[in-house]
């Protein structure tokens, strides 16, 4: 098939693909950009994007505000004719101020899940900034559109649909995912946009969540989506910003080292099995000695462990002390290749569909 461009708003993008924001510090400018300069949508996750700041331990709020700014800066730089976004988490307690950092660093695109975004048109109003909430149902979706049309009377200018594959925080409950009940991601797609037509919005769907070849990209975009978003994928590149170490986790990945496990946050995740994962099946709760006040409602007295701990541990290179997020395929990356080669690939394979 011919390979299409895809639209969010204004901005037109080469390539129908976005980069999918990971945090601690795996997605930031080095990866974003590479992925912009190719035509894509190159995402930052803001999610304790502050870490190797030197006040990070003492004031991770201003550090991660900071940090944050400086890393959309340096994307926008690296990428001058491309377009950054940045993913921001509902959950984080300090949401508002981070949206409105990556406002004043002249982002192109606000992502927002792991809670819903309600309130966002509000804190991007009177700005050029383009908002695309995540949802994992037609009735996440429903509820996102619904409140900003009447609150805000603003569409959304993409819906991002992620479904059970994905890496990291999942919108579905653990045992739906351990027994594999939940919808399928293509089953989720299809309702939205029939939703939407239904509704006469010409709002861009896109397909998150296992997706990883050109064949997937293809059979998702003749469903009526506009794009697919890709995370996984592009860790084991020399560009993304995740230690050596964390990159050849991956890579020596097998596909039964994959599991679904409870994360601090209230979500389930999928992550990789390691010592760190071991360990807490144990003990069932490791001590936290720090707390950094990254997300609501977690409480240091009763959470098993300190999320933002583990997630540093692992995008430094302690790969067994710490957490390690995945999609479902990440047994398939079995080497290192540069964002350029990926998406060449991703695109000649999709031409073939």
């Amino acid at each position: 098939m011919n390979i299409p461009k895809m639209k969010i708003g204004d901005l037109t993008f080469k390539i129908p693909i976005i980069q999918g924001g990971m945090g601690v510090g795996v997605s930031r400018s080095s990866l974003a950009s590479a992925v912009a300069n190719e035509g894509g949508l190159g995402v930052i996750s803001g999610a304790q994007i502050g870490f190797e700041e030197l006040d990070f331990e003492t004031n991770s709020k201003e550090a991660n505000i900071r940090s944050l700014k400086n890393e959309i800066r340096k994307a926008k730089e690296n990428s001058p004719d491309g377009f950054i976004g940045v993913n921001l988490m509902v959950a984080m307690k300090n949401y508002a101020e981070m949206v409105k950092a990556a406002v004043e660093a002249k982002v192109d695109v606000i992502i927002s899940g792991a809670g819903l975004p309600l309130d966002l048109p509000a804190l991007v109003d009177n700005t050029k900034v383009k908002i695309i909430p995540i949802a994992s149902s037609l009735k996440a979706a429903r509820i996102i559109t619904t409140s900003w049309r009447k609150n805000y009377n603003r569409e959304a200018d993409a819906i991002i649909i992620e479904g059970p594959e994905a890496g990291g925080h999942l919108g579905f409950k653990y045992n739906e995912l351990i027994e594999h009940k939940t919808e399928s991601l293509e089953s989720i797609v299809v309702q939205v946009i029939d939703y939407l037509k239904d509704l006469g919005k010409d709002v861009p769907v896109i397909a998150a969540g296992g997706i990883f070849n050109g064949s997937d990209i293809g059979k998702f975009l003749k469903m009526g989506a506009s794009g697919v978003q890709m995370a996984t994928r592009f860790v084991t590149t020399p560009e993304c910003d995740a230690s050596d170490e964390f990159k050849m986790a991956y890579i020596n990945a097998k596909k039964e080292d994959i599991v679904i496990t409870n994360s601090p946050v209230g979500l389930p995740g999928r992550a990789l099995h390691n010592n760190f994962l071991k360990k807490l099946e144990i003990t069932k709760k490791e001590a936290v000695t720090k707390c950094y006040t990254c997300l609501n409602h977690c409480n240091p007295a009763e959470t098993p462990y300190c999320i933002t701990k583990a997630l540093v541990n692992s995008v430094k290179g302690n790969v067994q002390d710490g957490l390690l997020f995945v999609g479902s395929n990440v047994y398939k990356c079995n080497k290192m290749e540069s964002v350029k080669e990926i998406i060449s690939s991703l695109m000649f394979e999709l031409q073939t569909v």
